[in-house]
């Protein structure tokens, strides 16, 4: 049982309301590498303070940038 999986939506997120990656860089402290690792879902391991930064500065909650995908054997109990 594998237990699902967190995808990083924030990619998305951001260009729905057009932020450009630079100002969320800018205005949250985060290296472009960093933000990129982020936007491409590619962080294994999630750096709470910059959620934190990141949802301050969209006005958004975690549930916004971050999305539970359940495993599909979970689902058929």
């Amino acid at each position: 049982m594998s237990g699902g999986k967190i995808i990083i939506t924030l990619d998305k997120y951001r260009k729905e309301r057009n932020i450009s990656k630079y100002k969320i860089i800018k205005n949250c402290d985060v290296s472009a590498t960093q933000l990129n690792s982020y936007c491409n879902n590619k962080i294994t391991r999630i750096d709470l303070p910059v959620v934190a930064r990141i949802c301050d500065y969209l006005n958004c909650s975690v549930s916004d940038i971050l999305e539970y995908i359940p495993d599909a054997d979970s689902t058929d109990e």
